[in-house]
């Protein structure tokens, strides 16, 4: 088909829809255009930056027609950070999007119906996340910034008042700089792999108001360390722990493997449900517990998890979701790729005096063969969390294979969700999918979801 459109050439549109990740869509003459920060039903004229074979992407020149969902951005750095990408439209629509972007890929992809429930959202959308990555390096004038990458880009947007990260996080962020600058320490050039600072990471326990700073650097020490931990303790006494991490390789990856403490023990602690959770540097921990809550007391709830229950819990992380099941089973075994997070799922058992979940660490695929085929343990129940690329093809097939009573699956990305949904739709009947708002004002939603084996 001859392409409608032509690059750096302007255009008026009525944005017909919103896609996976918030951009508005238009059609010219049935050929697709995708225009970030656009809402469905606004007028808008727009100019082609990129054209593809298949559809073209636009930016917003002039809004015509604005809709009433619109609302002014909260935050002056909202266009060039990747951060957000919804902060333009007021916060209940964007759950609604939300639920409309996981009901068209059902729509899409599956045979059988299925409710796709309304998004539950947090009561206060500000602030959520505990845990900070914030990039070190130099503005365009190469003076020393921290902040957060533009979006697609390594150019570092420096924050006033982040709207989505930890306040408390913030200030210590600023306090860093600060004391880079002051002592004129080195920072990591990405082009010559050369310098000392390349990144900070903060966890925050939501309800204890623990604080880990984690130091992300190209070596082993910097000057000045005494003198940074003594600034850092006394302004911000909630700091429980500062680490080095060692990260000399020229990658994209923000951690390297070894921790180096320099202050407390390496870990803070945070309190999930009823349960304490220790987190260490490398482990995963939900970035928003209060709404990970929500989400572990669904899937627990629709998993009907009876006294007599084996159940699986693969991608387990640090155990949080293997102790929420731990109290209604027989038995959990929790299976986690990363070292350091069985390790802590270990360590949070015992101290959460739960004796009946046994952690493995290993590759997801591996070790569920290896439970199934070599061990013969059978589950009753499985609980899912994979990563954004879903199940893998192996697992798929070794769940088919023992046809648990019930898989409950929660998942980061609907699309890979319900490609895996597809593959098990004529087993399992699939129950009401939930989506949760665990990151509010961006694209991304959690979901959760419980297959019930037919015929039982």
């Amino acid at each position: 088909m001859d392409i409608p459109v032509i690059k750096n050439k302007e255009y008026k549109v009525e944005i017909i829809d919103n896609g996976f990740e918030g951009e508005g869509i238009a059609k010219i003459d049935n050929f697709t255009i995708f225009i970030p920060n656009a809402i469905k039903g606004e007028i808008v004229k727009i100019l082609i930056v990129k054209v593809l074979s298949s559809h073209a992407f636009g930016k917003i020149v002039e809004i015509i027609k604005a809709s009433d969902k619109r609302v002014e951005p909260d935050c002056a750095s909202y266009k060039r950070c990747g951060g957000c990408s919804l902060r333009h439209v007021k916060y209940d629509e964007t759950l609604k999007m939300k639920q409309n972007s996981v009901l068209a890929l059902v729509n899409k992809y599956l045979k059988n119906s299925v409710n796709v429930l309304d998004t539950i959202g947090m009561e206060n959308p500000f602030y959520y996340r505990n845990k900070a990555q914030f990039p070190i390096g130099y503005d365009k004038e190469h003076n020393p910034s921290i902040g957060i990458f533009a979006n697609r880009t390594h150019e570092i947007i420096p924050f006033d008042n982040c709207m989505i990260q930890n306040q408390e996080a913030q200030k210590i962020a600023k306090l860093i700089l600060d004391f880079i600058k002051q002592n004129n320490l080195s920072i990591y050039d990405e082009t010559t792999n050369k310098g000392l600072f390349r990144h900070l990471v903060i966890k925050v326990g939501i309800r204890t108001n623990e604080i880990m700073c984690v130091l992300v650097i190209n070596g082993k020490g910097f000057d000045k360390e005494e003198e940074l931990v003594q600034e850092l303790v006394s302004e911000f006494p909630n700091i429980k722990t500062i680490v080095k991490n060692v990260n000399t390789k020229n990658t994209n990856v923000i951690m390297g493997l070894e921790n180096i403490n320099i202050y407390g023990d390496g870990y803070i602690k945070d309190i999930l449900g009823d349960y304490t959770f220790k987190i260490s540097p490398l482990s995963f921990y939900q970035v928003n517990p209060i709404q990970a809550e929500k989400l572990y007391n669904i899937g627990v709830k629709n998993a009907e998890i009876s006294k007599d229950d084996i159940v699986f819990d693969l991608y387990c992380g640090i155990g949080t979701i293997s102790l929420f099941m731990a109290k209604h089973a027989k038995k959990v075994y929790g299976v986690e790729i990363v070292e350091q997070a069985i390790q802590d799922a270990k360590e949070n058992a015992k101290l959460n005096n739960i004796e009946n979940a046994e952690f493995i660490c290993g590759d997801t695929e591996v070790v569920l063969n290896d439970i199934i085929n070599n061990k013969n343990i059978i589950p009753d129940v499985v609980m899912v969390d994979p990563p954004r690329k879903g199940l893998d093809n192996t697992s798929v097939d070794n769940l088919i294979k023992i046809k648990p009573k019930r898989i409950v699956y929660i998942s980061c990305n609907p699309a890979s969700l319900v490609r895996d949904l597809s593959k098990m739709e004529d087993i399992y009947q699939i129950g009401d999918i939930q989506p949760v708002d665990m990151f509010p004002y961006t694209s991304h939603v959690e979901c959760v979801v419980v297959l019930t084996m037919l015929n039982m």
